[in-house]
């Protein structure tokens, strides 16, 4: 078979008339059996006989998925006549030469309900484009147009389609047509079909909408406001993107769970139903704003990473890993910005955006990896090692958004601080917008740095050496301390304890097992056994099942009550099942380490400090 890059190809597309688009088309075929069919129309097929290809990842989620694997049956056809379709890889098909247009025809499954996949039931239908969609290879660049079918009864009668492409012929929220400009934004459009709860607002004049999914009695209102608050606060940093002229959330809210993912107008959000206002609430509930510092993350990367993003992702290739030490630019100072814009914008009081930068501390801290692995590996690393976590995971790497978000936090205020508030973080990102988010460039691996130094007139090589290439902590103390912040450390009260407060002294054991327990399958489980602590010297090891401690029962539920009974340095009698058989060994308790941090304004602080907190928290 031809080369799909050779010569020959790149002269077909040249003469191919690209006024004439590719003809997409989707139908929630089978809902019961999780079935989509989908097809795409091909008006001037490659003259050595065109390639289709499904992508292997998603922008955004940097692992390797394999979408084609949900492929169950695919076919082509020419005038009504079959043609020949050979399977180049586990991703290509490459049809037969033929003068016509050229229409494929494939089953999709769909049952996978995070952000990043397609899901098919009787209650509802949402794709990535990514996950369904093929390329017409060699002419991703031809205009598309998208038909969304409705389900065959007694499917879908009440369902609305919410989606931030272009209608063609589709009535607003309605199936029909959609047109794109290219295949890149083909796939860059999730779609969500179902019974909706639909908000709309405006954001400097701009349409913005949510579509909720999920049983829910939230307070629309009171959602829409809030989301309007902090994307104000977003875009009077960066200003509005060229070509932006509507953005939609979409939000999944069932009984449990919590993830995003961003989209070149749009952002698909789960957040667990509790965790959204119902009305007559007027507090901001933990819950809340976790989804609201969510929805925030989402939106900051409409600038900080859809269209500013590293070189290595100018264009992205879909069909293998890209490679880039930069992903703590774009998701830890997007994980900064994005409660940062919650304060700034009144949502939030400080002493609550205090608490949510204690909570990251702590994972950070926490995590023996940061000792190991630095942001820069870290992003390089992360199709491997940050989405293929195993129960080493807290010993071995670092997270590069939360490591990252403290490196943009310590680099926001050192620029305060060593250029007497006459340049922040804010300059710097408009300075980055304006060289590579406006003219559409990549930013180089070092890039970011050099704005850093231009921008503020200082020498930061050695800042960021040790922050992003090195594995020391990082010198937070002294720098909020400048600002009239505290930083403290304590022991962790519990399992269920993740920082961001001072704790009662009381709920705080004086020991440490070094190990977390989870249920799972009517069994308490070791999970996360840490380097050198006192179940990892005593020879347990993840996945071990826990029996009994000091002679009684030992369970994820009772294990910090239990350590409450005993002081550091006893030893006592562990026993565990290691598969199907029984371990009995000993562990000596130690006290725990002190790696829970909690951030506190310092009240008595002079005018200059004063005035550089507020300036620092309030833009």
């Amino acid at each position: 078979m031809p080369d799909v890059e050779a010569d020959g190809a790149a002269a077909q597309v040249a003469s191919a008339d690209m006024s004439t688009p590719h003809r997409y088309s989707i139908k929630p075929k089978d809902p019961a059996a999780h079935l989509y069919e989908i097809s795409v129309t091909v008006e001037r097929p490659d003259a050595e006989g065109q390639v289709f290809a499904i992508p292997a990842w998603i922008p955004g989620s940097y692992m390797i998925r394999d979408y084609a694997r949900h492929v169950v049956a695919i076919r082509a056809e020419s005038d009504e006549c079959g043609v020949v379709l050979t399977k180049l890889d586990k991703s290509r098909w490459q049809a037969e030469v033929v003068s016509r247009p050229l229409t494929l025809v494939a089953e999709i499954y769909a049952y996978d309900q995070s952000v990043r996949g397609a899901h098919l039931d009787t209650t509802h239908a949402y794709f990535n484009g990514a996950c369904v969609f093929p390329a017409v290879v060699g002419q991703e660049q031809t205009q598309c147009e998208l038909r969304i079918v409705a389900p065959d009864a007694p499917f879908g009668n009440d369902w609305r389609v919410a989606t931030s492409m272009r209608r063609k012929d589709a009535e607003e929220y309605g199936f029909g047509v959609y047109e794109v400009a290219d295949y890149a934004e083909l796939v860059d459009h999730p779609v969500e079909i179902a019974r909706l709860s639909i908000g709309e607002f405006e954001v400097n004049g701009m349409p913005h909408a949510i579509a909720i999914r999920g049983h829910t009695r939230t307070d629309m209102a009171r959602i829409c406001h809030d989301l309007q608050m902090f994307c104000k606060q977003h875009m009077s940093l960066l200003g509005a993107p060229d070509g932006l002229d509507r953005y939609l959330f979409l939000l999944h809210a069932p009984g449990g769970g919590y993830s995003g993912l961003e989209h070149r107008w749009s952002s698909s959000l789960v957040c667990a139903r509790d965790n959204l206002p119902v009305r007559g609430d007027t507090n901001v509930s933990s819950g809340y704003r976790k989804f609201l510092g969510l929805a925030s993350h989402e939106y900051f990367h409409l600038w900080n990473v859809k269209r500013m993003k590293p070189a290595a992702f100018t264009p992205y290739d879909l069909s293998a890993e890209t490679y880039t030490g930069l992903l703590w630019v774009f998701e830890g100072v997007t994980s900064y910005y994005d409660d940062l814009a919650l304060v700034r914008s009144g949502l939030i009081s400080e002493s609550s955006y205090l608490e949510m930068l204690g909570r990251m501390m702590t994972r950070v801290s926490r995590g023996l990896g940061r000792l190991r692995q630095s942001v820069e590996e870290s992003s390089f690393d992360a199709w491997t090692k940050f989405y293929k976590q195993d129960a080493n995971a807290s010993n071995a790497i670092v997270s590069y958004y939360a490591k990252g978000a403290m490196i943009a936090l310590s680099l926001d205020l050192k620029l305060r601080v060593e250029t007497e508030d006459r340049v922040s973080l804010d300059d710097v990102m408009q300075e980055c917008w304006r060289r590579w988010g406006d003219t559409g460039e990549g930013m180089p691996e070092r890039g970011f740095e050099t704005v850093c130094d231009s921008v503020s007139g200082l020498e930061l090589g050695d800042f960021f050496d040790a922050a992003v290439r090195g594995t020391g902590d990082l010198p937070l103390e002294s720098l909020l301390q400048r600002f009239g912040v505290s930083l403290n450390l304590r022991a962790s009260s519990g399992s269920d304890d993740k920082g961001g407060k001072n704790s009662d002294p009381e709920k705080c054991s004086s020991v440490w097992l070094g190990a977390t327990l989870a249920a799972e399958g009517g069994h308490s489980v070791f999970k996360n056994v840490s380097n050198g602590g006192p179940a990892e010297l005593a020879g347990i090891a993840p996945g071990d099942r826990a029996v009994a401690l000091d002679g009684v029962r030992l369970t994820a539920v009772n294990a910090d009550r239990r350590l409450c009974a005993y002081r550091d340095g006893d030893v006592l009698e562990l026993v565990a099942f290691r598969g199907d058989e029984l371990i009995t060994t000993s562990v000596c308790l130690t006290a725990p380490p002190e790696d829970t941090c909690y951030l506190e304004l310092i009240g008595d602080i002079d005018a200059e400090t004063l005035e550089r907190r507020t300036a620092w928290l309030h833009g």
